[in-house]
Protein backbone atom coordinates (compact mmCIF):
# COMPACT_ATOMS: atom_id res chain seq x y z
CA UNK A 1 0.00 0.00 0.00
CA UNK A 2 1.43 3.40 -0.93
CA UNK A 3 2.37 5.94 1.73
CA UNK A 4 2.52 9.06 -0.43
CA UNK A 5 -0.75 10.94 -0.84
CA UNK A 6 -0.52 11.23 -4.63
CA UNK A 7 0.26 7.51 -4.94
CA UNK A 8 -2.79 6.68 -2.81
CA UNK A 9 -4.92 8.82 -5.10
CA UNK A 10 -3.52 7.11 -8.20
CA UNK A 11 -4.52 3.72 -6.76
CA UNK A 12 -8.10 4.94 -6.29
CA UNK A 13 -8.28 6.57 -9.72
CA UNK A 14 -6.81 3.50 -11.42
CA UNK A 15 -9.36 1.21 -9.77
CA UNK A 16 -12.23 3.47 -10.81
CA UNK A 17 -11.02 3.70 -14.41
CA UNK A 18 -10.48 -0.06 -14.56
CA UNK A 19 -14.09 -0.61 -13.50
CA UNK A 20 -15.34 1.85 -16.14
CA UNK A 21 -13.23 0.21 -18.84
CA UNK A 22 -14.47 -3.24 -17.80
CA UNK A 23 -18.10 -2.10 -17.97
CA UNK A 24 -17.64 -0.61 -21.44
CA UNK A 25 -15.87 -3.72 -22.73
CA UNK A 26 -18.55 -5.97 -21.25
CA UNK A 27 -21.32 -3.93 -22.89
CA UNK A 28 -19.45 -4.13 -26.20
CA UNK A 29 -19.17 -7.92 -25.97
CA UNK A 30 -22.87 -8.18 -25.11
CA UNK A 31 -23.83 -6.07 -28.12
CA UNK A 32 -21.68 -8.21 -30.43
CA UNK A 33 -23.22 -11.39 -29.00
CA UNK A 34 -26.74 -10.02 -29.64
CA UNK A 35 -25.84 -9.33 -33.27
CA UNK A 36 -24.23 -12.75 -33.76
CA UNK A 37 -27.22 -14.48 -32.16
CA UNK A 38 -29.53 -12.75 -34.64
CA UNK A 39 -27.27 -13.74 -37.54
CA UNK A 40 -27.01 -17.36 -36.38
CA UNK A 41 -30.78 -17.54 -35.97
CA UNK A 42 -31.16 -16.30 -39.55
CA UNK A 43 -33.18 -13.24 -38.52
CA UNK A 44 -32.15 -10.85 -41.28
CA UNK A 45 -34.34 -7.92 -40.20
CA UNK A 46 -33.16 -8.01 -36.60
CA UNK A 47 -29.50 -8.42 -37.62
CA UNK A 48 -29.82 -5.50 -40.03
CA UNK A 49 -31.28 -3.36 -37.24
CA UNK A 50 -28.59 -4.40 -34.74
CA UNK A 51 -25.65 -3.86 -37.10
CA UNK A 52 -25.49 -0.03 -36.85
CA UNK A 53 -25.83 -0.21 -33.06
CA UNK A 54 -23.02 -2.74 -32.87
CA UNK A 55 -20.71 -0.72 -35.11
CA UNK A 56 -21.48 2.37 -33.04
CA UNK A 57 -20.58 0.51 -29.84
CA UNK A 58 -17.29 -0.62 -31.39
CA UNK A 59 -16.45 2.93 -32.52
CA UNK A 60 -17.31 4.25 -29.07
CA UNK A 61 -14.93 1.75 -27.47
CA UNK A 62 -12.16 2.91 -29.82
CA UNK A 63 -12.78 6.55 -28.96
CA UNK A 64 -12.52 5.74 -25.26
CA UNK A 65 -9.31 3.76 -25.78
CA UNK A 66 -10.79 0.40 -24.76
CA UNK A 67 -9.80 -1.38 -27.97
CA UNK A 68 -7.31 -0.51 -30.72
CA UNK A 69 -8.61 0.98 -33.97
CA UNK A 70 -7.24 -1.93 -36.03
CA UNK A 71 -8.97 -4.39 -33.72
CA UNK A 72 -12.20 -2.43 -34.24
CA UNK A 73 -11.78 -2.44 -38.00
CA UNK A 74 -11.23 -6.20 -37.88
CA UNK A 75 -14.37 -6.73 -35.78
CA UNK A 76 -16.50 -4.51 -38.03
CA UNK A 77 -15.27 -6.29 -41.16
CA UNK A 78 -16.14 -9.69 -39.69
CA UNK A 79 -19.60 -8.51 -38.65
CA UNK A 80 -20.24 -6.97 -42.08
CA UNK A 81 -19.18 -10.20 -43.74
CA UNK A 82 -21.58 -12.22 -41.57
CA UNK A 83 -24.42 -9.80 -42.36
CA UNK A 84 -23.66 -10.04 -46.08
CA UNK A 85 -23.60 -13.84 -45.95
CA UNK A 86 -27.05 -13.72 -44.37
CA UNK A 87 -28.33 -11.73 -47.36
CA UNK A 88 -26.84 -14.08 -49.92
Amino acid sequence: MPNIKSAKKRVLVTEKKAQQNKAIKSALKTQIKKFLAAVNAGEKEQATALYPETVSAIDSAVTKGIIHKNNAANKKAKLAKKLASLSA
